[in-house]
């Protein structure tokens, strides 16, 4: 059913490999905090992969790596295949706040990322609005962010990254503030929407059952520096829907993931206990 191991199985067709990646960042006490150690994991051309782990354990940290906001201070990230390349406005990256502009409309929010990369207006807004109807926004594509639900305003900010042209789509818990009915509606959404996509995503976050809902992979990792401590394959058939998380299969699962972050858990505890 499910398949746990403590490295990284490698897509055959890789969109994103991430190659021995450490990440540190400065801090008014020290000059260099590592945030994320020795990170290494793929994720395949129309692959929809997933990493949970406690908070600060370097998630967001790592994303932002991969998204080119800063750099790692070891290893490398590769984008094709293709190491060292710009990422930076090239991978599509929507962060835990929607950062819709609120002076600009759900239209001129939506095709800011065509706007950026050269393409003329009329074109942006057509292709924006084309794409507006599978995310449930065709009808307040000329409201602003403030008119808009917490749930219509993260489909706004998908929408935007969605028209990023790139082939990775970078999702950092962008459910994680909504309440608990429009957060699982979104990701029955999400799941329909992306199914019909070739990207490779990468999801970051706190929510077990969002990552079983979503991901074929799941990256597990260890408290801050975090590492990945466990990979779990996810064969569970799709469509995915609310009937499937009572299932034994989707049971197992979660419980194979839970005792896989507590074990982290406690193995980092007990390396931290031993050194000091």
């Amino acid at each position: 059913m499910d398949e746990i191991s403590s490295t990284t199985a490698r897509p055959a067709v890789s969109r994103l490999q991430v190659e021995a990646v450490t990440v540190g960042y400065a801090s008014g006490r020290q000059s260099d905090v590592v945030a994320a150690h020795d990170i290494s994991l793929g994720v395949a051309t129309g692959e929809f992969a997933a990493i949970i782990g406690p908070s600060g354990c370097g998630k967001s940290t790592l994303l932002n790596a991969i998204a080119g906001l800063i750099e790692p201070s070891a290893g490398q990230v590769l984008i094709d295949g293709e190491p060292g390349i710009t990422r930076l406005g090239h991978v599509a990256y929507m962060q835990q706040r929607d950062l819709l502009l609120p002076w600009r409309t759900v239209l001129e929010n939506a095709r800011m990322a065509l706007e950026i990369s050269g393409t003329d207006r009329q074109r942006a807004n057509e292709a924006a609005s084309a794409l507006a109807e599978r995310f449930g926004l065709s009808n307040v594509l000329d409201r602003y962010p403030w008119q808009l639900s917490g749930g219509m305003r993260q489909r706004a900010a998908l929408l935007r990254s969605s028209l990023q042209p790139s082939g990775l789509l970078l999702l950092d818990e962008p459910f994680g503030a909504l309440d608990a009915l429009t957060r699982r509606d979104l990701q029955q959404w999400l799941a329909t929407v992306l199914d019909r996509s070739d990207r490779a995503v990468l999801l970051v976050t706190h929510d077990v059952e969002e990552a079983l809902l979503l991901a074929d992979r799941v990256y597990v990792m260890s408290p801050g520096p975090g590492t990945i401590a466990a990979t779990v394959e996810i064969t569970l058939p799709r469509p995915r829907g609310e009937e499937i998380v009572t299932s034994p299969e989707f049971v197992a699962l979660k419980a194979s993931l839970l005792h896989e972050l507590s074990a982290a858990t406690h193995a980092h505890a007990a390396l931290a206990g031993g050194s000091r």
